[in-house]
């Protein structure tokens, strides 16, 4: 209220006048009587000589502008009109006001508000400064705060992994993977321990990883039965019994050596060498399918200890201050040409230059391999072999918020240059794989160029993961003619999936070119250079996890490869030559993955599949028709990770080929069984 102001103004000319007794005034006057001789301001601007008295409430207030100073306009009607049209007192003027020259009274100055808010309230009326205008590049994305953002006015603590030790907040423990650990790279080495290490500065880690992975596998599919004799004396036709037993370990062992410090930046140098050694038994009810001699047993125990990683990687400079890169990488390491690993996926030897833009939002690959050996059982590279002459070249970028927003989009070119023509190879179990037994078996050499668009991400709540490839070439050799070909092959796949809450629905679709015409003078199945697709399923799957053996038309040829998807009809996916003579593929699908728990998963998968086109196919069985359909494959899977992370992984799965006409018009078996089943139990175990 503006009462506080105005007294002390008032008071000191009531104290002035005469010495009479003062009138008996009404309460609900003396408010008015108070200020009755009290100045009115002029009316005209600077005349101050005749200045009027006030007559009311209000017009005291008038010159503080009294709704500005905490009196509303309602309070000052309000005591208006409880003042009534009643007549005033007569003003009692003083003496001493008439000599004395006029003043002007001004209004004192507001005390300052404070704009601090308070916790979980806010001050009528006031609104906070609004922070600097966003501009974004990247519309869409979530700018990163600029460098002034972050404290200057904090000292570096040197060594600070050691700090917190010395303090006693951690304790180290070499075997303990979850906290603070040297062996993890969770803090540099001290070189002063390490004297016969080549490094200097305090800035080096190490990381080691380990991993146990154990498969037990039960299996059934169509066995051929051998030519020279068979493991039972009544299994005389094309196929015999179909069950199998598969069991499998290995242990991988990686060490890496890395300078700089990579909690923001990748390292300056690295250094990374992975080994792996697997055992294998395999048990199956025919001769000649493990070995090449008919005397050898039907049951095989093998080992082998492949160099799974070698290389030395170099980090050029930054081009950024969100440190965007360049390096290369020198040496056998893994390499995806794709996001599902549909064309590429595997450790190979070869030379790579990568990097990044845009605060990461525009990656690239420059990337040249030349294929290693690898041993047949286990699959793993095989340095004490001569390198195939067999090479790849790959160039792709990607780039973020491409087409549309959240989507990241890749364009990929692959030239595949195969020399193989006057190599003959034998496999360790004594199989031919180059040039596969199909056609004239001649040596075979090949130039292929891959253009692919590949994307992934989402398009509002769906996810999207999607593949195009177009296969152009010529083949030096075709196994039908003993001609040139050219190849003129094409792929797509797509995955549409919609998460809600703690489940993820999935729609899958494949599609392989196959060859219509094996006597012309073009190829036009699809097939990749190596492919290890993360797709339907994926080794979950029947068809993706098993190798069909295609008997009858050509020994030593499987329909597909094993976790591989195409209808390739090669000898060996590892081994064997690329093939764009095939029936192709097509599989449209459906799946969903539960999470009940953050330890535990269930997911479920059918697809049915069919042959593209089987002219091929025929052509190799000396049959003048061969339906398409596949069949139906159908799955499901059971995760647990008992510590929510990947150190403890427990799956098992299982999956069924219910076959179609197509399938049981190539295949069948001493049962007659129509379905085939797969059981996956698998084991990890990561350090």
């Amino acid at each position: 209220m503006v009462a506080p102001f105005i007294l002390p103004l008032v008071l000191p000319v009531v104290a002035m006048a005469e010495d009479v007794p003062p009138p008996v005034i009404p309460e609900a006057e003396r408010f008015e009587y108070a200020f009755a001789g009290f100045a009115r301001p002029p009316a005209l601007p600077g005349d101050v000589t005749a200045l009027a008295p006030v007559a009311t409430f209000a017009e005291a207030f008038g010159p503080f502008g009294g709704a500005a100073h905490g009196a509303s306009t309602s309070t000052l009607a309000l005591a208006t009109s409880q003042a009534g049209p009643q007549e005033l007192p007569p003003a009692v003027e003083s003496p001493a006001a008439s000599e004395a020259p006029p003043v002007v009274v001004e209004p004192p100055e507001p005390p300052a508000v404070d704009n601090e808010l308070i916790d979980g309230r806010r001050r009528p009326g006031y609104v906070e400064e609004l922070p600097d205008r966003v501009t974004q590049t990247n519309e869409g994305a979530v700018r990163a705060p600029p460098p002034e953002a972050f404290p200057t006015d904090q000292i570096p603590v040197p060594d600070r992994w050691r700090l917190i030790e010395s303090l006693g907040l951690v304790k180290e423990r070499w075997w303990d993977p979850y906290n603070q650990n040297t062996y993890k790279g969770d803090r540099p080495i001290n070189p002063d321990k390490v004297p016969w290490l080549p490094i200097k500065g305090k800035d080096w880690f190490f990381v080691v990883n380990a991993i146990s992975d154990t498969v037990f596998e039960p299996r059934t599919f169509p066995t051929p039965v051998g030519v020279q004799t068979t493991a039972d004396p009544d299994r005389l036709d094309v196929f015999g019994n179909t069950a199998s037993i598969v069991a499998a370990q290995t242990f991988i062992l990686g060490a890496a050596l890395l300078k700089g410090n990579t909690a923001f930046k990748p390292p300056d140098v690295e250094y990374r060498v992975t080994l792996a050694l697997n055992i294998n038994h395999v048990d199956v009810p025919e001769r000649r399918v493990l070995f090449v001699e008919p005397t050898r047993p039907t049951h095989r125990t093998d080992h082998f200890l492949g160099v799974q990683e070698a290389f030395f990687d170099y980090h050029f400079r930054n081009v950024s201050d969100r440190y965007d890169f360049d390096s290369m990488r020198i040496g056998i390491q893994p390499f995806q040409a794709d996001f599902r690993g549909f064309l590429f996926n595997d450790n190979q030897l070869g030379i790579r230059f990568f990097g990044t833009r845009d605060s990461n939002r525009f990656q690239y690959n420059l990337a040249a391999f030349w294929r290693l050996e690898k041993d047949t059982n286990s699959g793993l590279n095989s340095v004490v072999q001569a390198p195939r002459n067999d090479f790849l070249f790959v160039a792709n970028v990607y780039r973020q918020d491409f087409l549309i927003r959240a989507l990241t989009s890749q364009i990929t070119v692959a030239y595949n240059m195969n020399r193989e023509k006057n190599d003959v190879a034998i496999d360790d179990n004594g199989f031919p794989i180059r040039p596969a037994l199909l056609g004239d078996l001649r040596g075979r050499e090949y130039d292929v160029v891959y253009l692919g668009y590949n994307a992934d991400g989402r398009i509002g709540r769906i996810n999207l993961t999607a593949s195009l490839y177009g296969a152009l070439g010529e083949d030096r050799n075709s196994f039908f003619t003993s001609r040139k070909a050219e190849i003129r092959a094409f792929f797509g796949a797509a995955e549409l999936s919609y998460d809600h809450d703690w489940k993820r629905f999935r729609l899958s679709a494949a599609y392989g070119s196959g060859d219509g015409d094996p006597y012309d003078n073009v190829e036009t199945g699809f097939d990749a250079v190596f492919e290890n697709p993360v797709f339907a399923g994926a080794d979950t799957s029947y068809w993706i996890r098993q190798t069909i053996p295609f008997a009858g038309g050509g020994r030593a040829i499987s329909v597909n490869g094993r976790n591989g998807l195409l209808n390739s009809l090669r000898s060996s996916k590892e081994q064997g030559q690329s093939n764009f003579n095939n029936p192709g593929l097509i599989l449209v699908g459906a799946g969903a993955d539960f999470d009940l728990t953050p330890q535990f998963r269930l997911s479920a998968n059918a697809n049915h599949l069919w042959f593209e086109n089987t002219a091929t196919l025929q052509a190799l069985r000396n049959e003048g028709s061969i339906p398409r359909d596949i069949g139906w494959d159908l799955s499901a899977a059971a995760i647990w990770r008992p510590k929510a992370t990947q150190n403890i992984v427990l799956r098992l799965s299982g999956a069924a080929l219910v076959s179609g006409k197509g399938f049981r018009d190539l295949f069948d078996n001493l049962g007659q069984d129509k379905t085939y089943y797969s059981v996956l139990a698998n084991v990890t175990l990561a350090y």
